[in-house]
């Protein structure tokens, strides 16, 4: 398989699904609630289209796992797999709050091995090819060097924070709010944070492409015990997030064991 070419062709539709998303932004669209704090816009099911629709016609024989698809089992018969959220953050999207973003991973032999994540309202384009490299708008970047705890720039939930998941660790940590699952892991790869992290479960279309960016540029992701994840299982849903610059992930990982 040429990961250029799916790196590219991932490219070209993330970006074409974001100019989707921006005519959406601050304008009418209709919201429907999928479960607790899980809203689905228009732009969600447009974006999904577009991705859809470029990817599947570029690449037929790999298989789709999507937020906003239903699942077809017979992706886990293939090698490759597209995994993808159109709109990952849609809550934010709701809000306003330009911290959301298109992710895309390309999953080869169960590891997430090409990402692209795009913020149409930033405009803001982090991709990667495990073994390759990334870049953050077409320019190669590499994960920080920090390795130490203190003073380490965490980008962290929201909510989790407004709860006080974070606070016996608030002097240490240099705890920043965002959105997005997937945006986080694109700060982290492209060196404007050290680490993201939950112990809360996540979905492998909320990570995958993050997690295939932030490998590229040199740092290690892993579930909240430590072990590697593995993608295109017929359970999407996996054990907690640690994304970080590879040089703190064994001191996040002891946060995230005291933090449980």
């Amino acid at each position: 398989m040429e990961l250029k070419f799916v790196h590219d062709l991932a490219v070209r539709a993330t970006l074409e699904a974001g100019a989707a998303i921006r005519g959406f932004y601050k304008d009418e669209y209709t919201v429907k609630d999928k479960g607790e704090d899980n809203p689905v816009t228009d732009a969600d099911l447009a974006a999904n289209d577009i991705l859809e629709r470029i990817l599947r016609e570029g690449l037929p024989e790999a298989g789709w796992l999507s937020e906003e698809s239903v699942d077809d089992p017979v992706r886990l018969g293939c090698r490759g797999c597209w995994i993808v959220d159109p709109l990952d953050g849609t809550r934010e999207f709701t809000m306003g709050i330009p911290q959301f973003v298109v992710s895309v991973a390309y999953v080869w032999d169960n590891h997430a091995v090409v990402g692209v994540l795009y913020n149409p309202i930033t405009e803001e384009l982090f991709s990667g090819i495990v073994g390759e490299g990334a870049w953050y708008n077409n320019e190669p970047v590499v994960v920080g060097s920090r390795e130490k705890l203190d003073g380490c720039k965490v980008v962290c939930s929201r909510t989790e924070m407004s709860k006080g998941w974070f606070d016996p660790w608030k002097e240490q940590l240099d705890l920043n709010p965002v959105g997005s699952v997937a945006y986080k892991f694109g700060l982290v790869a492209a060196g404007q944070a050290d680490a993201t992290f939950t112990n809360k479960p996540r979905n492998a279309w909320d990570i995958a492409g993050g997690v295939a960016i932030v490998e590229a540029a040199g740092g290690k992701s892993s579930d909240r015990h430590g072990k590697p994840y593995v993608f295109n299982t017929q359970t999407p849903l996996k054990d907690g997030v640690c994304g970080t610059n590879g040089g703190v992930h064994d001191s996040i990982l002891e946060v995230m064991r005291q933090q449980a």
